[in-house]
């Protein structure tokens, strides 16, 4: 993996590229850290004609290895004994301190070979896609696509929401929530449409039938191979739209 130096340490993270390279993706991961299933996105996204960069956000936490899950996540038990252990990174990685990474993370995603000078796409599953949203609104200048995929606390009232984000943005937006979400339930959707429409963005903002929390990953519990499929055509189209 590439190592990638950070504010507070060193970052690992996942690189795939087209054989011709292409735009500049920044990939950010969902809780359960960086690893094959992470790195098949990442190559089905590159095999689309991109360069993409995944990193291990929770680097303060520890390495890649360190923070593999253990257990079959495959079961809700072993997914609730995941969360009951490594849940707390989540609250680790405030806003200021992701805020603090972002800079390092799109000048490695630069600097890949093959990367194509311009704007750069970013996409985030679960809680990822809440630092995607975050760095569309901080870096507008350099994210012309964002997408947030199963993500939930898009919407809160904390005085960091990801939401306030969209105020800055310049970014053509998809969200792809699941049905059956706590955390984005229909009314946040329609907070999120009513603060796209305020902001004057492009948007795709949906609730995706018959999916949880967690659709596109295929080595958990929450797997749903027709939402995870849908999900990401429709991201291919968005960043047909932006980048390409």
């Amino acid at each position: 993996m590439l190592q990638i130096p950070m504010p507070d340490g060193v970052a690992e993270a996942i690189v795939e590229s087209a054989p011709g390279g292409g735009p500049g993706v920044l990939l950010f991961m969902d809780a359960f850290g960086l690893r094959p299933r992470i790195r098949e996105i990442a190559a089905q996204i590159a095999g689309w004609g991109y360069v993409v960069l995944a990193p291990n956000v929770f680097y303060r936490d520890g390495t890649v290895a360190d923070l593999a899950p253990t257990g079959d996540l495959r079961t809700p038990e072993g997914m609730g004994a995941f969360f009951a252990t490594a849940g707390p990174r989540m609250g680790h990685l405030t806003a200021d301190l992701a805020s603090r990474d972002f800079p390092a993370y799109v000048d490695a995603l630069s600097r890949q070979p093959g990367v194509r000078p311009g704007p750069i796409g970013t996409v985030g599953f679960c809680m990822g896609g809440r630092l995607a949203v975050r760095l569309s609104g901080e870096a507008p200048e350099v994210v012309a696509a964002c997408a947030a995929i199963h993500t939930a606390g898009l919407v809160t009232d904390d005085a960091d929401s990801p939401l306030l984000a969209l105020r800055s943005a310049r970014a053509e937006y998809l969200f792809a929530s699941a049905d059956n979400d706590r955390g984005m339930t229909p009314d946040h959707v329609a907070a999120l449409d009513a603060a796209l429409e305020a902001a004057g963005l492009t948007a795709t903002n949906v609730i995706v039938p018959n999916a949880t929390h967690g659709y596109t990953m295929s080595d958990t519990a929450a797997w749903n191979a027709e939402a995870s499929e849908w999900a990401l055509d429709q991201l291919k189209e968005l960043f047909v739209r932006t980048l390409a």
